[in-house]
C-alpha cells in the first residue's frame, strides 16, 4: 500500500522536485525596544503564532497572523520566494523560526534567508514597505563590464514591471549578456502578499535604484522592509516547472485510473484506524479526568489543602502590594499564616477542564519529590473561586535579581555564584536520576532558581515539567518552555528528553558567569545569543573578557576563582551543542564541575552559527596560530542537528 502512496505523491509533486530550499542566512535584524509584559506568555505567544503562520506556509507559500493581547500580542509573517517548491518553502521557514528564536526577548525580528524571509513583532507592521533596516548587499568577489552591467539594468527593470502585474508580486528575469562569452544576468524581485500594489511598486522600485548601485560588481541584493530584489551572474533560481505535455496526459490519467481502487480502499482502511485511534485518544482523557477528579478529591480531604479563606487573609485579600511577580501559569504574592510563617502563594486561574487536570498532576508530581535544592510544596487549594499553590517563602526572591543588575550583582561573588550552580546542579541530578519517574523541568532558567536567607538554589516552577517512565526514551508533548532556552531539536520536533533541561542549564551557566541574559540583542552589534559569544570567544581563547565585571576576580590574585569560571563557561558550552546526543548528561556535568582532574572535551558548535561563520573563525584562529608559534588556541569542531 505504501507503493500506492508514493506513486500518487510522486504524480502529484513531478513538477516540484529539482528546487533547493536556499536557507541560507543573509540578515538577522533584532529590536531593541526592551518592553516585554511578561516573557512567559509572550514565549507561548509566539509559539503558537510560527505554528498558525506555519500551518498557512505549507499551502501558500505565504502566512500572517496574531497571538495574544497588548502588551504580549504577537504579529508574525512569513514569505517565501516564488520559486520555490512548497518543499523547499517549509525547509527554508524551518530554518527560520530556528534562527529567529535568537532575539528573544526583544520585541521585534526580521529575518533575511536567499529563499523566505520571517518577521515577528509586538505591532502590527502588515502595511510597511520601506525601514529604517533596509540594507543593501553587494558582492565583492568579482566585477563585471559595460554589457553585464547593461543586462542587469534591463533584467532589474523587466522584474519590477512584471512583479507588480504577477498575482504573487512575484518575478524572475535572465537577460543574456554576451560578448565571446556565455553569459547571463538572473534577477528575482519578490513584495510580500500583505502590500497593495501601490506600497509593492514603491518597494521594488526603491529596490532598484538600490541595487543597482552594486555595480559593475556580479551580484547584489536588497533586503527592504516590504520585499526582496537579488541579481547575479550565476543561476540561483530554481527551475521552471516541467508542466506535463498533452501527449504524456493520457498516459498519466490511465495510471491514476489503475490505482484509484487502490486508493479507495487505503483511504477507508485510514478512516476507520483514525476513528479507532479517536476512540481510544477520548477514553484516555476520560480516564485521565476522572484520575484528576478522584486526586481532587484526596487533596481537599489531606493536610495538603488549604482553606481559601485562610489564604485569602494571609495575602490581605491579593493585595497588589503583596504581589511577587507573574509568570505564564498564575500571579505570586507573599503571605503571612496565622502562625507567623512565610509561604508564597502562586494563584492560578484554571478556566477548562484539561487545565485542571495539569493542576492536580503538577501537584502530585511536586509532592512526590523532595530535595534540599528543590522549593517546597506546603498545599494547595482546589475547592475555591481559584486555585492556588503554597509554597515555602524565600526572601532573596530570584537569581536573576542578582545577575542581571549591576549593583545587586555584587553580592554574589564567585564562591556564592559557584554554590548557587552546583546546588543547581544537585537538584536537576534528583529530577533527571534519582526519582521513580524522571522528571524533566523544562523550564530551567535564572529566574526559576530561587534563593533561600542563606543564598542556597531551590529550582522553582513545575507548571511544565513532564514525567516519564525508565524505560521511556523520550516523550512527545506541546512544545512549551522559554524562547532562547529551549533546545533546538524540542523547539523543531517536540520531542522531549532530559537533554532539553541540559541545554537550558548550560545556557544557565554562561548567564551566571557572565553576568548577561541569553538572547539580549544589547549583548552585541551583530544580536549574537550568549551561547554564540561565549563560544566564539572559547575558540578564540579569550573568555576572560565575557566575566562579569562584578566579580572582581582581580582581587583574589592568587585563587583559582577565575580558572574555576573559565571551565564553568567549558561545561556550559558542552551543554549547549547544537548535537542533543554531544550534550553530556547532568550528572556528568556536575562531575565535571566538581572534579579538578576530570578532563573536558572541546565544545562543538551551538546553535545558530553558520558554516561562513565558522569558515571565518578558522581563518582567524590560523592566523593567530601562525603569528605567535608559542600561542595555540582551540580547534574548532562543528556538529549540526536537522529538523528534518
Amino acid at each position: 500500500m505504501s507503493s500506492v502512496v508514493m506513486l500518487i505523491v510522486l504524480l502529484l509533486l513531478v513538477d516540484r522536485l529539482e528546487g533547493v530550499p536556499r536557507a541560507q542566512l543573509i540578515k538577522l535584524s533584532c529590536s531593541n525596544n526592551q518592553t516585554i509584559g511578561n516573557q512567559t506568555v509572550f514565549s507561548q505567544n509566539f509559539i503558537q503564532a510560527t505554528e498558525k503562520i506555519g500551518a498557512q506556509v505549507q499551502s501558500s507559500l505565504f502566512g500572517s497572523g496574531n497571538t495574544g493581547i497588548p502588551p504580549d500580542q504577537i504579529f508574525g509573517l512569513v514569505q517565501c520566494f516564488g520559486d520555490l517548491s512548497t518543499t523547499d518553502c517549509i525547509i527554508c521557514y524551518d530554518a527560520a523560526h530556528f534562527a529567529i528564536s535568537r532575539c528573544f526577548p526583544s520585541t521585534g525580528a526580521i529575518l533575511y534567508q536567499d529563499g523566505c524571509f520571517m518577521r515577528f513583532q509586538n505591532s502590527s507592521f502588515y502595511d510597511e514597505y520601506i525601514g529604517p533596516s533596509d540594507t543593501t548587499i553587494c558582492g565583492n568577489a568579482t566585477t563585471k563590464g559595460n554589457v553585464f552591467e547593461s543586462s542587469a539594468r534591463q533584467a532589474v527593470s523587466n522584474a519590477v514591471r512584471d512583479a507588480l502585474v504577477n498575482v504573487d508580486y512575484f518575478a524572475r528575469e535572465e537577460v543574456l549578456a554576451t560578448r565571446g562569452v556565455n553569459e547571463s544576468v538572473y534577477v528575482l524581485a519578490n513584495c510580500w502578499k500583505s502590500l497593495n500594489v501601490s506600497s509593492c511598486r514603491s518597494c521594488l522600485e526603491n529596490a532598484s535604484v538600490s541595487i543597482l548601485q552594486c555595480l559593475p560588481w556580479s551580484e547584489g541584493r536588497v533586503l527592504n522592509t516590504g520585499c526582496f530584489m537579488r541579481y547575479s551572474d550565476t543561476n540561483f533560481l530554481n527551475p521552471v516547472p516541467v508542466r506535463s505535455s498533452s501527449s504524456n496526459h493520457g498516459r498519466i490519467i490511465a495510471v491514476i485510473a489503475a490505482v484509484v481502487s487502490a486508493v479507495v480502499i487505503f483511504i477507508v482502511a485510514l478512516l476507520v484506524l483514525l476513528y479507532i485511534r479517536r476512540r481510544r485518544w477520548l477514553q484516555k482523557k476520560r480516564a485521565g479526568s476522572n484520575d484528576a477528579k478522584k486526586l481532587a478529591k484526596i487533596l481537599t480531604d489531606s493536610s495538603l489543602n488549604f482553606k481559601y479563606s485562610t489564604i485569602e487573609k494571609a495575602t490581605s485579600s491579593w493585595d497588589e502590594t503583596n504581589k511577587l511577580g507573574e509568570g505564564g501559569f498564575g500571579t505570586v504574592y507573599k503571605g503571612v499564616l496565622p502562625d507567623g510563617r512565610e509561604i508564597a502563594v502562586k494563584r492560578l486561574f484554571i478556566n477548562n477542564r484539561f487545565r485542571a487536570a495539569d493542576f492536580y498532576n503538577e501537584v502530585n508530581m511536586i509532592n512526590s519529590v523532595e530535595h534540599k535544592n528543590l522549593v517546597r510544596l506546603l498545599g494547595c487549594n482546589c475547592s475555591g473561586p481559584e486555585s492556588f499553590l503554597v509554597y515555602e517563602f524565600l526572601p532573596n526572591m530570584s537569581l536573576d535579581r542578582f545577575i542581571f543588575d549591576a549593583v545587586k550583582g555584587k553580592e554574589l561573588n564567585w564562591e556564592r555564584r559557584f554554590e548557587i550552580i552546583i546546588g543547581t546542579t544537585e537538584g536537576l541530578v534528583y529530577l533527571h536520576e534519582n526519582t521513580k519517574n524522571r522528571i524533566i523541568h523544562r523550564d530551567i532558567k535564572a529566574s526559576n532558581i530561587l534563593l533561600d536567607s542563606r543564598l542556597r538554589a531551590k529550582i522553582a516552577d513545575f507548571g511544565l515539567a513532564r514525567s516519564f517512565q525508565e524505560d521511556m526514551t523520550h516523550i512527545s508533548t506541546a512544545i512549551a518552555g522559554t524562547l532562547g532556552y529551549m533546545a533546538p531539536e524540542y523547539l523543531a520536533l517536540g520531542q522531549l528528553t532530559e537533554k532539553a533541561d541540559v541545554y537550558s542549564y548550560g545556557v544557565l551557566l554562561l548567564e551566571v558567569v557572565t553576568g548577561r541574559q541569553n538572547n539580549n540583542s544589547k549583548n552585541s552589534e551583530y544580536s549574537d545569543s550568549l551561547v554564540a559569544i561565549a563560544w566564539r570567544h572559547f575558540q578564540l581563547g579569550t573568555v576572560e573578557e565575557i566575566l562579569d565585571p562584578n566579580l572582581m576576580f582581580h582581587t583574589y590574585p592568587k585563587s583559582n576563582f577565575k580558572k574555576e569560571a573559565i571551565k564553568v563557561v567549558h561545561v556550559g558550552l558542552l551543554c549547549t551543542q547544537e548535537d542533543p546526543s554531544l550534550r553530556p548528561s547532568i550528572s556528568t556535568a556536575l562531575r565535571m564541575l566538581v572534579k579538578d582532574d576530570e578532563p573536558l572535551p572541546p565544545p562543538s558548535n551551538p546553535p545558530f552559527v553558520s558554516d561562513i561563520e565558522i569558515s571565518e573563525l578558522e581563518a582567524k584562529i590560523q592566523r593567530y596560530n601562525d603569528d605567535d608559534d608559542t600561542y595555540s588556541v582551540a580547534t574548532v569542531s562543528h556538529s549540526q542537528f536537522s529538523p528534518r
